[in-house]
């Protein structure tokens, strides 16, 4: 016999086309909703705007980890939602295959996509959530680069007060230029000019060039006149300010590799807090992988609606189990870092819990004639649609009591007799 039939490829094509659409789906949704936050973030320390985007790109490995089982389980789900209501389904049925043997193929894509998800949270995250921080703290220190707003002081190193009237081309044109430059030690110069622009220091990368062109300089001694200097052309080197190395990984626990993880949490060189951090994280991440494995089933459970009936509550059930389940175990994490749960306790007690769920629901889809996972709640929600279309109908007929809404009269046409 052959392996893969005909059908598994006709499987196979309904289950890639919306796991596809709902991996771009949810992943954009969540990275639109960071950017917002990371667009205010960036304007705010006054950093580049590409800077966002980098962010953005460390961010995908964390919401992959959501977006993988997420697509997984409704891609399965959908898939066999079309085959039951175009009535594939029975056919197939009919003719002796079993929802076990109909799940090969999504069994084979649940592997890959297993085998994905241990690296991306096991390897991927740590490396993008450490690199999201650097880029953070060399946002907030200066390392990217900051603007110099138009019309504001801006001090540099501490002795430098910078302010710009008007800007152009991009900021490689500065207009109305007024500086203070003092050393320290009472002296101070009083620097104006007409523009001026900025220029790297080849000789020295720490320092800055200013040239200004057409301008004044006062400068200040103590007991002594000031003395006035008109220049056409004068280049002010400017200390750019000294930046700190960033840490180095593994200050997080989620920083760590699954490897270190299992070395943090039995190392006995390692504080108590540390070892319940490094354990929590470790199980926390193989639970989320594993639990992939039941994600077929649960499509399967939930996508069959009862006969005659195109109900699609499956699918809101089961995005509401999946993320539920996600916050869950976060809890559990959260918990058992702090030492107050054991973290086998704490992580993998629920997915034994909704593992048994699962394999109940599964169980009465495919082994029990007639039998319907939540047959209680599509039930009680065909009885609320019943009544809902009901009420409708109802406040129609009031709004219009004669059973269809007025008319406005037509005036007649100009020479007819009314009639």
């Amino acid at each position: 016999m052959t392996f893969i039939t005909a059908i598994d490829r006709y499987i196979f094509r309904l289950v890639l086309v919306p796991m596809l659409g709902v991996f771009a789906l949810a992943a954009s949704l969540l990275m639109l909703e960071k950017m917002l936050r990371l667009f205010e973030f960036v304007s705010t320390e006054g950093g580049p705007i590409t800077v966002v985007f980098r962010m953005l790109v460390n961010l995908i490995p964390e919401y992959a980890g959501l977006a993988v089982p997420l697509g997984l389980l409704l891609g399965i789900l959908l898939a066999f939602r079309k085959l039951a209501t175009s009535s594939e389904l029975d056919v197939m049925r009919a003719v002796g295959w079993s929802y076990t043997r109909l799940l090969r193929v999504p069994y084979m894509i649940t592997f890959v996509l297993v085998a994905l998800n241990f690296a991306i949270v096991g390897y991927l995250q740590p490396l993008a959530r450490y690199g999201y921080e650097e880029l953070q703290y060399e946002l907030r220190s200066g390392a990217l680069g900051a603007s110099i707003n138009v019309g504001e002081f801006t001090t540099l190193e501490d002795r430098v007060a910078l302010r710009i009237e008007e800007s152009r081309d991009e900021g490689r044109q500065l207009m109305g230029i007024f500086a203070r430059v003092s050393d320290g030690k009472g002296q101070s110069l009083a620097i104006t000019a007409r523009e001026g622009r900025f220029l790297a220091n080849r000789e020295d990368r720490n320092t800055i060039i200013l040239r200004l062109l057409d301008g004044t300089i006062v400068h200040d001694l103590p007991d002594d006149t000031p003395r006035v200097l008109s220049f056409s052309r004068h280049d002010l080197p400017i200390d750019l300010p000294a930046i700190e190395r960033f840490r180095d990984r593994g200050d997080k626990s989620r920083e760590y590799l699954l490897p270190e993880l299992l070395r943090l949490g039995w190392s006995p060189e390692a504080t108590p807090q540390e070892r319940d951090a490094g354990l929590a994280n470790f199980n926390y991440r193989m639970v989320e992988v594993v639990m992939m494995l039941m994600m077929p089933l649960l499509a399967v459970a939930l996508a069959i609606p009862p006969k005659r009936s195109t109900s699609a509550l499956g699918v809101f059930v089961s995005i509401i189990l999946v993320v539920s389940y996600h916050k869950v175990n976060q809890y559990g994490q959260s918990v058992a870092e702090l030492g107050r749960i054991d973290p086998w306790i704490g992580l993998w007690g629920p997915f034994v819990v909704f593992a048994a769920l699962i394999g109940w629901m599964y169980y009465r889809v495919a082994f029990v004639p007639g039998g319907q996972a939540i047959g209680a709640l599509e039930t009680a929600f065909a009885k609320l649609s019943k009544r809902f279309s009901a009420l409708m109908k109802w406040w129609s007929r009031k709004r219009h009591p004669t059973g269809a809404p007025p008319v406005a009269a037509r005036e007649p046409e100009e020479g007819s007799d009314g009639a």
